[in-house]
This record gives C-alpha cells, structure tokens and sequence, in this order.
C-alpha cells in the first residue's frame, strides 16, 4: 500500500465528516442558501489564491525534472480553478479583490502559509495539500452518486470529473515520491490539514 493510500484511509472518518456536513449535503440537494454559498466561493477564492503558492513552494524545492513539471501543471491548475470561481463570483456579485477571510478560513491558510515560510521540502509541502485534492475528489463523486439538484450541479459535476480525480492521484504520486519513511512529520501535516478541511466547511456554514 502506498503512502498517501494509507493516509486516505486513516482519515475515512474525517472524510466522512465533511460529506455529511450540512454545507456539502446542501450542494448536493440544492437546498444550501445562496448567501453560504457566495461565502464559500469568497472564501474558497481566497484559500485557492495561497494554495497557488504552495505549488510555487513545491516547484522551487521540486529536486528533480519530473517533480518541476508536475508541479508546474499543478499550478497551472490552480489558477484555471480561480478563474472559474472568477466566473462563479460575477455572477453571484462578488468582489474577490475584497474577501474578509472568516476565521476558519484563515486558520487554514495559516497552516499552509507557515509550511511554505518554513524549511519544508517538497514532501511536508504536498503532505499539506494532497487532503484538499483528494478530499474534493472524493466528495464530488460521493454526491454524484446520488441525484443532484440544479443550483449547484455544476460544482458537483467539477469536483467529480475525471480531471480532478488524476490531479488528486498527480499529488498524491508526489506525496509518495519525496515521502521518506517513516513520513511522522508528513502524516502529521496530513492529518491536520484534514481537520482544517472540515472546520473550512463549517466556518462558511456557521459564518456565512
């Protein structure tokens, strides 16, 4: 089993927590309120933009040509994902240029933040993103199961594509490349980035 395999399935429970959030369950259903939905989109675009940096992080520290390309690719990535929220915020009238990040929010980019300021190499960097990428994966495909109401469709339909289940695997191949065992600063990293997940979703649902 690889690594990042076995860090998926130590956070099952956490996994299972934000698929049965309220704010996920009302994405699938169409009953979410528009206004948590334009504080998600706010708040996701503000995250998104320091997740960006975080595979900049991992393209300066990439040590080897694989890694530099694929981290490149990943950026690349990010940034079509911030244009689509772009879209998304126009027609919710939003300023994106002006997010108060709620606290929940800032928690996480904290997190991400201090790993890229700090002396992590590539695989502490991705071990803090692979939760995010895969957790979004899963929890497009989880809801796609089921019926899937108008309003938030095509969030659905984004997360649960074909594209972001190979830019989940992409992170998590590199998770398992530069992890060296036994990888106790990776997992925790991906652990706590796990919680930080699920307390983003219940900061847009609590807050917003």
């Amino acid at each position: 089993m690889t690594f990042s395999r076995m860090l998926w399935q130590e956070a099952q429970e956490s996994a299972r927590r934000c698929l049965d959030h309220s704010f996920v369950r009302g994405l699938a259903d169409g009953s979410l309120p528009r206004e948590r939905y334009r504080a998600f989109i706010a708040q996701d675009a503000f995250f998104l933009e320091v997740f960006a940096r975080g595979y900049a992080h991992g393209l300066a520290t990439a040590p080897d040509r694989d890694g530099l390309h694929t981290f490149h690719r990943l950026l690349n990535g990010v940034f079509s994902e911030l244009e689509l929220h772009r879209s998304a915020a126009a027609a919710l009238d939003i300023d994106l240029d002006h997010v108060e990040p709620m606290s929940s929010t800032l928690a996480y980019t904290d997190f991400l933040e201090e790993c890229i300021r700090g002396d992590a190499g590539p695989s502490l960097t991705v071990a803090s993103m692979t939760p995010c990428m895969r957790l979004y994966a899963y929890l497009g495909q989880e809801l796609a199961r089921g019926d899937v109401a108008g309003p938030y469709r095509a969030w659905v339909e984004n997360y649960a594509s074909r594209e972001m289940e190979e830019l989940a695997q992409t992170v998590e191949a590199l998770l398992d490349r530069y992890t060296a065992p036994p990888g106790v600063r990776e997992r925790e990293q991906y652990r706590h980035a796990m919680e930080l997940e699920y307390g983003f979703f219940k900061g847009v649902w609590d807050e917003g």
